[in-house]
């Protein structure tokens, strides 16, 4: 029929509107990180920032005591349990059997993303913790034992990273909406929810999480984006490193 041509273009510009707001959106993400970081890294100096910090420390913790933290008994025990969720061990392990799952299912410029974005996770994190060198709260604050500098939090960076990123791969095998969206929001909030368990339990100040947050956001949608871009451009050359569609997306 003739008037199948212009439902054709129609339905691949609406496709090419739709990537395109997805690839902007992913941009503005990056911005929007690497500004709220810089905001927060001039803060932590300024008499404003540490009276915020200490406040909400002293909320938390307000008789100095590990022991001895606000909310109920129950709080502190499933604090500990889920900021290990970022430590880097447990990272590792989940970043391992998400690597040789995505291989098997031939996703393999997934697979070499998301290696590389936990090692640029851990390198950020490393790096600028040594550029600030911000000491941690106080020790008779702290439930858990900490190692070095405070700014950004290492957890809330790498978890943001790891979960964020493995989340947007993972949606991409789901055809609805609201499947994607479930996955993607799972995603984040285990992110939000490690970063608040190191304020709970003293390891950070809470414009430390705030930071990891944001740079672990924008490095995260930074590599969406470069996947995005290589995908792209791999299908027009046909390069064996793009990844093969799954059914849902095919």
């Amino acid at each position: 029929m003739p008037s199948s041509a212009p439902v054709r273009f129609f339905r691949r510009a609406l496709r090419l509107a739709r990537t395109e707001f997805v690839a902007l959106s992913a941009l503005l993400i990056v911005g929007l990180g690497v500004s709220i970081f810089a905001e927060l890294a001039d803060d932590m100096r300024e008499a404003d920032g540490q009276a915020f910090d200490q406040g909400v420390l002293s909320i938390l913790r307000p008789n100095a005591d590990p022991s001895d933290a606000w909310g109920p008994w129950w709080l502190s025990t499933a604090a500990n349990d889920l900021t290990a969720l970022g430590g880097i061990s447990v990272l590792a392990l989940f970043a391992t059997i998400a690597v040789i799952f995505l291989i098997i299912q031939k996703k393999r410029l997934s697979a070499l993303l998301l290696v590389f974005g936990l090692l640029g996770g851990v390198t950020l994190s490393e790096g600028l913790k040594a550029m600030f060198e911000r000491a941690r709260p106080p020790e008779q604050f702290q439930a858990v034992e900490t190692i070095n500098a405070s700014f950004p939090s290492g957890h809330a960076l790498l978890s943001t990273v790891f979960y964020l990123s493995l989340a947007v791969m993972l949606s991409r095998a789901f055809p609805r909406r609201s499947l994607k969206a479930y996955v993607i929001g799972t995603g984040v909030l285990i992110a939000v929810l490690v970063g608040l368990t190191r304020i709970y339990l003293g390891a950070h100040w809470a414009t430390d999480v705030f930071a990891g947050w944001s740079v672990g956001a924008a490095w995260a949608m930074a590599l969406w984006l470069v996947s995005y871009a290589v995908e792209r451009r791999q299908a027009v050359h046909h390069a064996t490193l793009v990844d093969e569609p799954t059914v849902a997306e095919a």
